[in-house]
């Protein structure tokens, strides 16, 4: 599993954010290091991030995701042809963009450690219907031939638990392939069969060819059962290759 800085105006075209839409409490799950809650607070919106490294890392996160994207960068300039760079315009402005992002997290959860949450899922720290917008990006669907079918569905369910009106998460390829997750119908219909509509979305951001869809989540009419037993989570530690020394295919 990787960690990367996406800025807010990365989350705004992933995610199609409107002005509305950034007037609502926002969840950012997991954050990492972007620089979207950091952004937000700057703009007078209302944004968390949780994330369970902040457990781990939280004090050096920004500084190891700044380090790992200056490792990534030889291996950014010979896989370029294999992305789509109408966002980013070339790696280099990649690089430039992610570094700003760690930086400014890294600021931001210093001057505001109680926006930023160690948590994970399917289990998050929150209470029901604590926030209206819930965005995740890269982790579900993204690592979908490691993290198997029953996460996921554990894991939207309790994304929409959280979750008063939406949740929107991109994109709804495996990362490693390129092919769209292959259970995602599936996971949509289990969802439809407890009242959490579902729509894919295509938006205006694409750096994985193909990656130009979100997934939406309608959670107004989804009230979560009581609590069961504690769930199992998910294994699948963080890779800092700047500390190997190993190359990895770039995220």
């Amino acid at each position: 599993m990787l960690v990367s800085a996406r800025s807010f105006a990365e989350y705004r075209a992933m995610f199609a954010l409107t002005d509305r839409d950034l007037g609502q409490r926002i969840l950012d799950c997991p954050g990492g290091a972007a620089g979207f809650v950091a952004e937000a607070g700057r703009r007078g919106i209302d944004a968390v991030a949780v994330d369970r490294e902040y457990a781990t890392y939280r004090e050096e996160l920004g500084l190891l995701v700044e380090r790992e994207t200056l490792f990534k960068r030889g291996q950014l300039m010979r896989e370029a042809p294999d992305f789509v760079w109408s966002w980013h315009g070339d790696p280099a402005g990649l690089i430039r963009e992610r570094i700003a992002g760690a930086r400014l997290f890294r600021a931001d959860i210093a001057a505001r450690p109680e926006r930023y949450l160690a948590g994970e899922l399917p289990e998050l720290p929150f209470a029901e219907g604590s926030f209206d917008l819930v965005l995740s990006s890269h982790l579900l669907f993204s690592y979908g031939n490691r993290l198997g079918e029953d996460f996921h569905g554990a894991a939207l369910l309790e994304l929409a638990r959280v979750a008063r009106r939406e949740v929107r998460l991109f994109p709804v390829l495996v990362y490693d392939t390129g092919e769209r997750y292959e259970g995602l119908d599936r996971l949509r219909e289990e969802l439809a069969g407890v009242g959490i509509g579902s729509r894919v979305e295509r938006v205006a951001y694409e750096f994985q060819p193909g990656g130009d869809e979100m997934l939406v989540l309608s959670c107004a009419g989804y009230r979560a059962p009581a609590s069961a037993a504690p769930r199992a989570v998910a294994s699948d530690p963080v890779r800092w290759r700047h500390r190997e020394g190993v190359s990895g295919r770039t995220a």
